[in-house]
């Protein structure tokens, strides 16, 4: 969030007093939790998405680890994924007994590439958690054509594409389920919070139940059908859903302005290289990443975000290779050099300041800094 002191955050929420009072309608009526906002909310996002169901819950992180308990991800099980995500995309199998396989990111995109996803499956194989990175839907044709051949199950992480689309169709409708995010850097925001989406019964059946400590629909209050978890997400979370869900057509057409304003200013720019969109994606923004020229370390890049940091221009590496954390790298002995695209591409990138209330003098400071210091 932009300051007095003239400081440009890497993010901030998109909030209006329209939220604020709907915060407090729910806290004058007493209903906080398993109330009416909750069924709102999720059929806000439903209709949204295209899905059958929505189910609201505590986290994206918490979405992912119902989806691994639904599709009955066990001990021994192989999950291909992404290294270049956020980590929840691949604790969510460590959380079931589960192995994250991980299949390395095409150079362009930045997403997982399916060559080498096809390349991993092996007979362990259970599902595949493709990641539509910084809002741009994977090659997700291609991922469905490998779970068809190998009858595996496709969990979308779409925590960061709410409104993302695949040849028309929404992001979180393209596999068996999907996951978004609402933490505050989201497109949309409930403070914290997530949502899962379906068209598959029964994964919505088991979510619901696992998400309210395994109680089924009708059950009493001391009454578990299964093994569940207080994965909910409350009444004054969703009220604020249900809001921006109003507005989240004016939020993402903000964001995709101030997008193009970046790409406008940088055009030309040949230190800098922006995610590739395919042809078939229509894009959500939730970052505005550059990826540094390969002549450039990785030294200089973060040597490069602490100057602009110093300058008052928020900003940081997106991501850290997951397989290069370090009890990855001590509980499955990965090592650098394995996954050598996305270390490539990781040890370059940059996420500027990106949010929908950002001004243009604020994006023409960011990059006549970020030219001077290149």
């Amino acid at each position: 969030m932009t300051t007095v002191s003239g400081e440009i955050g890497l993010s901030s929420p998109d909030i209006t007093q329209q939220e604020i009072d709907a915060v407090g309608e729910v806290l004058r009526s007493g209903r906080l939790s398993l109330g009416p906002r909750v069924e709102a909310f999720e059929q806000a996002v439903s209709k949204f998405v295209g899905t059958k169901h929505a189910i609201a819950c505590s986290s994206g992180t918490t979405g992912l680890h119902l989806l691994m308990r639904a599709i009955n991800v066990r001990p021994g099980d192989e999950v291909i994924t992404t290294p270049f995500s956020f980590v929840a995309s691949s604790n969510c199998v460590l959380f079931e007994g589960g192995k994250p396989v991980f299949a390395d990111i095409d150079p362009q995109t930045w997403n997982i590439d399916p060559a080498a996803v096809e390349a991993a499956v092996t007979p362990r194989t259970k599902a595949l958690i493709p990641v539509d990175a910084f809002g741009a839907v994977c090659a997700i044709d291609a991922i469905n054509a490998i779970a068809r051949k190998h009858s595996l199950k496709v969990v979308e992480d779409s925590c960061e594409a709410l409104g993302a689309t695949w040849r028309g169709r929404k992001a979180g409708s393209l596999g068996d389920a999907g996951v978004f995010g609402f933490y505050p850097n989201k497109q949309i925001t409930t403070g914290e919070g997530g949502m899962i989406t379906t068209n598959d019964d029964e994964i919505a059946r088991l979510c619901v139940s696992m998400r309210n400590q395994g109680r089924d629909t009708g059950m009493g209050w001391l009454s578990h059908e299964r093994l569940g978890y207080n994965y909910r997400l409350s009444d004054v979370n969703c009220a604020i859903g249900v809001v921006q869900m109003r507005r989240v057509d004016e939020i993402l057409s903000r964001r995709t302005q101030v997008a193009a304003a970046y790409l406008e200013r940088l055009k030309g720019e040949t230190r800098l290289t922006p995610q590739k969109i395919p042809a078939d994606c229509g894009m959500s923004w939730f970052v505005f990443v550059v990826k540094l020229a390969d002549s450039y370390s990785e030294e200089f890049r973060n040597t490069l975000i602490h100057r602009l940091r110093s300058e008052g221009i928020g900003c940081s590496n997106y991501f850290a290779p997951i397989h290069l954390q370090r009890f990855y790298m001590e509980q499955f002995g990965y090592r650098r050099g394995q996954f050598p695209v996305c270390e490539q591409v990781a040890a370059r990138t940059v996420a500027l300041p990106f949010h929908s209330k950002l001004t243009t003098d604020e994006i023409d400071r960011v990059c006549a800094t970020l030219r001077r210091m290149l």
